[in-house]
């Protein structure tokens, strides 16, 4: 099993930058698709970008493109989401979750069976 735990939520202005870490324990993420979701008040929980367990194939939500990059150090065993020009809209807790080992990524929370605790980004316009 692999525990995982985010760090880097806070607060930040409109257009401004923030990078979230999820630091992960109990096993290597390189066997692990990943994935970032959010989740604003009132709404489901959506994901934001993916990373396939190779790290060779990334996916974004059409919202986020071009602004958020994810990425995986294997050798620190974290996995990040860099948020560039960031909007009010980005406002909401953030989760990172792991599949199953080697698996494929999916759109779908209910498919990832490891989720970290959320940390809240809040951007003030």
């Amino acid at each position: 099993q692999v525990q995982l735990v985010e760090s880097g939520g806070g607060l930040v202005q409109a257009g401004g930058s923030l990078t979230l870490a999820c630091a992960a324990s109990g096993r290597t993420i390189s066997v692990y698709p990943m994935g970032w979701f959010r989740q604003a008040p009132g709404k489901e929980r959506v994901l934001v970008a993916a990373i396939s367990w190779s790290g060779r194939s990334s996916y974004y939500t059409d919202s986020v493109k071009g602004r958020f990059t994810i990425s995986k150090d294997n050798a620190k065993n974290t996995l990040y989401l860099q948020r560039n020009s960031l909007k009010p809209e980005d406002t909401a807790i953030y989760y990172c979750a792991a599949r199953i080992i080697r698996g494929y990524v999916t759109k779908n929370p209910n498919d990832y069976p490891y989720w970290g605790q959320g940390t809240q980004v809040t951007v003030s316009s």
